[in-house]
């Protein structure tokens, strides 16, 4: 099994890449998500706020990988940050969003939540 670190980097690593897309093509990223509304400019602002989210929380993580308490706090945002973006995305009715958004969502933000709160526990034994 990989270290916690190598873990943790790996983790971080994409979420600072997913971050990146964001910012360089919003609307090419978040288009299975919020459909055509990815080509309006007011929403491609709030796209890249998102990136440069991911961008910061991985940023953290990174530079905290040889302190346990700082690192669980980075970890902690992330956590956060994807189970907003879970639950967040059932809040519309669903027929104002694209066909697979709720679910490719809740995979994506959900699963980042729960291999974050996996890290987690890894950092805090």
């Amino acid at each position: 099994m990989p270290s916690t670190r190598t873990l943790v980097t790996l983790f971080a690593t994409g979420r600072l890449l997913f971050g990146v897309g964001l910012l360089a093509k919003p609307q090419k990223l978040a288009s299975g998500w919020i459909g055509e509304d990815g080509e309006r400019e007011p929403v491609k602002v709030v796209l890249r706020g998102l990136g440069a989210r991911d961008i910061a929380l991985s940023a953290g993580a990174l530079a905290s990988l040889d302190d346990d308490d700082r690192l669980a706090l980075w970890l902690g945002g992330a956590i956060v940050g994807d189970l907003a973006d879970a639950v967040s995305i059932f809040l519309p009715p669903a027929s104002t969003l694209p066909r697979n958004a709720r679910w490719g969502t809740l995979a994506l933000g959900g699963g980042a939540a729960v291999a974050g709160a996996a890290l987690l526990r890894r950092v805090w034994q």
